[in-house]
């Protein structure tokens, strides 16, 4: 059985009274602007485009007052199993829960931004240990990345998305995992194609919401569908990427907003999960408030704001052309993601796909948005990979 080294340490979550208290002040006190000027009167999809409304916004921070539960989170974090180990000088905080089941496959998950370790806390235990014996079982790792949650802050350029990968496989084989599966989306799909490209000898393969062909390929021979997806693509990267160009560029100055503000961090990351969702309006159509201000709220009390907007400014843009997959990949396209790539260009990085899934709901947030539907497509692309590797 995998053992842990002396280097893992465990770890219990618990805020203080007065950074709670302090939450509420702030937010009982928060400067709000006029309401957005819109073309069309409500209801309709013209409400947000000026971002987060204020209606919606100010009944979201009352909530998060007076009826969000912060402890609930904490409790089940701890729950799950928490523990801190220090990689190349920084500390990395990461969920484990190993199954209780003997064929159990080990398996990284990895999130992205704006989210954290709540994109995939729900699920560990069904991952772990799922009720129906036939479905797959998996000893679960969650890391929190670099800056964010309660992982250290990087004090020195570097900690990109290759130097986080290889930190992955030094966390995987502390526990005993030589060789596991990995999952990820958004810049968790980016960390786990490096991982399957710069790592394969331990990869056995990988399923993952992201996947990114190579610079500079045709749109000849694609379907019609397919060049839909690369034109509104480009037109996201156009015309809806002020976030990633802010924090590429200038992270430390909208980090004083998000470190200093609750209600500045909540409208920052609430106008990413209301358009990056499978929703007409609202995002709490799919996903509820609860879920929202878990990860909101471990933004603020680990003061990560300006920390993790860094991997935007560590990696935009900076996967390696040249970066190959050979391991199996099963890839999922969400129909409202942010960004997916025709299986064409997908082809020029992953050279084995065993599985290709267009869900027929569902956007960037799948394991939050549709977690039953999330579950069991996870299932299905790591049997397909595992089938594949052994």
């Amino acid at each position: 059985m995998p053992r842990s080294t002396s280097n893992v340490q465990a770890f219990e979550a618990h805020a203080s009274d007065a950074d709670l208290d302090d939450l509420c002040a702030r937010l009982a006190t928060a400067r709000l602007p006029e309401p957005e000027t819109v073309r069309r009167a409500p209801p309709g999809p013209g409400r947000w485009d000026q971002g987060v409304p204020l209606a919606d916004l100010v009944d979201v921070v009352d909530y998060w007052r007076t009826g969000y539960n912060w402890r609930a989170f904490e409790e089940r974090l701890n729950q799950i199993g928490q523990f801190r180990t220090t990689i190349d000088g920084l500390g990395i905080h990461f969920l484990h829960r190993r199954s209780a089941r003997a064929d159990a496959t080990p398996l990284l998950l990895t999130h992205g931004w704006p989210d954290s370790i709540a994109r995939f806390s729900h699920l560990v235990d069904e991952l772990a240990d799922p009720e129906n014996e036939d479905a797959p079982a998996f000893h679960v790792v969650v890391p929190s990345l670099p800056g964010f949650g309660y992982s250290d802050k990087p004090a020195t350029v570097g900690w990109g998305t290759e130097k986080i990968a290889a930190a992955w496989v030094e966390l995987m084989g502390r526990l005993g995992y030589r060789r596991f599966a990995a999952h990820g989306g958004d810049w968790g799909g980016n960390i786990t194609t490096v991982l399957a490209g710069r790592f394969p000898e331990h990869v056995l393969g990988i399923h993952t919401t992201f996947a990114e062909g190579p610079p500079g390929l045709t749109t000849d021979g694609l379907t019609e569908t397919e060049r839909q997806w690369a034109e509104e693509t480009r037109d996201f990267w156009r015309h809806r990427a002020g976030y990633a160009k802010q924090q590429a560029t200038r992270p430390q100055t909208i980090g004083y907003s998000l470190v200093d503000s609750p209600v500045g961090l909540l409208a920052w990351i609430l106008d990413k999960f209301a358009e990056w969702s499978d929703t007409e309006d609202s995002p709490f159509e799919t996903i509820s408030r609860d879920r929202i201000l878990d990860n909101v709220t471990l933004y603020w009390l680990t003061r990560t704001g300006a920390s993790a907007a860094r991997i935007y400014y560590e990696s935009h843009n900076s996967l390696d052309p040249e970066l190959r997959v050979d391991v199996p990949s099963a890839i999922t396209a969400y129909p409202r993601d942010v960004e997916k790539c025709p299986r064409p260009w997908a082809q020029q990085r992953y050279r084995q796909i065993v599985r290709w899934n267009l869900p027929d709901n569902g956007g960037h947030f799948p394991s939050l948005e549709v977690p039953d539907y999330f579950v069991k497509d996870l299932r299905e692309g790591l049997t397909a990979v595992l089938g594949t590797s052994r």
